[in-house]
């Protein structure tokens, strides 16, 4: 199958058992019928997982934080935390 914005071969891949089909000059994806289902539906079952339970003792980034707020060290100002990624973002990831 050929991409159709630039002509290029695309290559298929499998990602948790959703098949994409993706050109590698483009970076464009597409899904072919029923795909989009699924990514919709493993999306949603994500989303309802709970919350996993907060632990008891400090974490590393609180101590650190305290630190930081003492006026020892440098901070994160103009940095941003990397999101936790999820199914989509594995799913994409190429």
């Amino acid at each position: 199958m050929q991409c159709p914005v630039d002509g290029t071969t695309l290559v298929m891949s499998d990602r948790n058992g959703v098949e994409i089909d993706y050109c590698p000059a483009c970076r464009g994806v597409w899904l072919d019928r029923g795909e989009l289902d699924k990514i919709i539906e493993r999306s949603a079952a994500q989303g309802q997982m709970p919350p996993p339970p907060p632990s008891q003792a400090p974490s590393r980034h609180q101590a650190r934080d305290d630190y930081r707020s003492s006026g020892h060290g440098h901070t994160d100002e103009g940095y941003r935390k990397k999101k936790r990624g999820g199914f989509l973002e594995d799913l994409f990831d190429f």
